[in-house]
């Protein structure tokens, strides 16, 4: 068996999903439709070894026993599909902040899956590899794919597996993250799932995603940047009213937050093409087109509330090293 070091992209959700229909399985309550981000990695190496007595998880230089568990358990999947009884020694590095609402769970699952099952002599389709890596980190199973991306909810395992619906080259878009802190969620976003039917408005969200998933396909499609912003940013502040009308209330946003939402807000009033979108956190996803690139990243880098920017372009799918 070899070592195997695959890179993988995290990605921005641009319809998102929330609540869980099966909490084991991690299928979704609705479909989801995201972006793969270039400049957003996790780099992940597996070799199993017959020396080791059990395995090895570093993640980002440290051995995370919190974290390990759910490597641990993805690796036991591995192998009991390859018929494998080895240990495994597994590193792991972000690009980026983890635990801060920028899906590194995503791109981290999606990069292990990948690194582990052709460690362990599986070449399976990306499919085969979508469905894996949700179990391991939900939307991880989007980031095993590249460009745009929709993940079917489905109601079972089989049948709730994302794949590409356009690919990186179909649109070069820029998305440029602010960064307002590296501090870890106060929560985790397995933990908010749970929490996701308690809102008001949870039902109703859940009728309107296939319409709005379909309307952001079109608006990929034709490259409609503007028809895609609008739906993308109003998706966001959509999403978060479930967060704050949840029981708890999950408030995720810093000042810092709020700070780039009024300068994106005023960048369009002079004419700049921009919009943003939220995961579960407090950092910030900024949507333009390269032609506003520059123009966005200073406006961002100079907000007094903004640490640091990131700019990406579409990713593609898992590479190897």
């Amino acid at each position: 068996m070899r070592k195997v070091t695959i890179q993988a992209c995290a990605d921005i959700a641009l319809v998102k999903y929330w609540g869980k229909k099966d909490e084991v399985l991690r299928l979704p309550e609705n479909g989801s439709f995201s972006m793969m981000l270039d400049g957003l990695t996790t780099t992940t190496s597996v070799e199993f070894d017959e020396k080791l007595l059990r395995d090895e998880v570093t993640i980002d230089g440290e051995k995370i026993h919190e974290e390990q568990k759910r490597v641990v358990q993805q690796l036991d999947r591995v192998r009991e599909l390859a018929h494998v009884q080895l240990f495994a020694r597994v590193t792991s590095q972000n690009s980026f902040p983890k635990s801060t609402g920028l899906s590194s769970s995503s791109s981290a699952f999606a990069a292990l899956t990948v690194a582990t099952t052709r460690a362990a002599g599986l070449m399976l389709t990306q499919k085969e590899l979508s469905i894996l890596a949700r179990q391991g980190s939900g939307s991880a199973c989007r980031c095993v794919c590249g460009g745009f991306v929709e993940w079917h909810d489905g109601e079972t395992s089989e049948t709730s597996f994302a794949e590409t619906f356009l690919p990186a080259e179909h649109w070069d878009l820029r998305d440029i993250v602010a960064i307002i802190s590296n501090d870890q969620k106060n929560i985790s976003s397995s933990e908010a799932h749970q929490s996701a039917q308690t809102s008001p408005f949870f039902t109703t969200r859940v009728k309107k995603i296939p319409e709005k998933i379909a309307n952001v396909k079109t608006a990929i499609t034709e490259k409609n940047f503007p028809k895609l912003g609008e739906i993308v940013e109003a998706e966001a502040l959509e999403f978060h009213s479930i967060l704050l009308t949840s029981q708890p209330p999950l408030v995720m946003w810093y000042p810092g937050t709020v700070q780039v939402m009024y300068a994106v807000h005023a960048l369009r009033k002079e004419g700049v093409l921009a919009y943003f979108t939220i995961n579960t956190g407090f950092n910030i996803h900024v949507l333009t087109l390269p032609e506003f690139e520059q123009v966005v990243a200073e406006k961002l880098k100079n907000l007094d509330l903004v640490q640091k920017i990131i700019t990406s372009k579409v990713g593609n799918e898992p590479k190897e090293l």
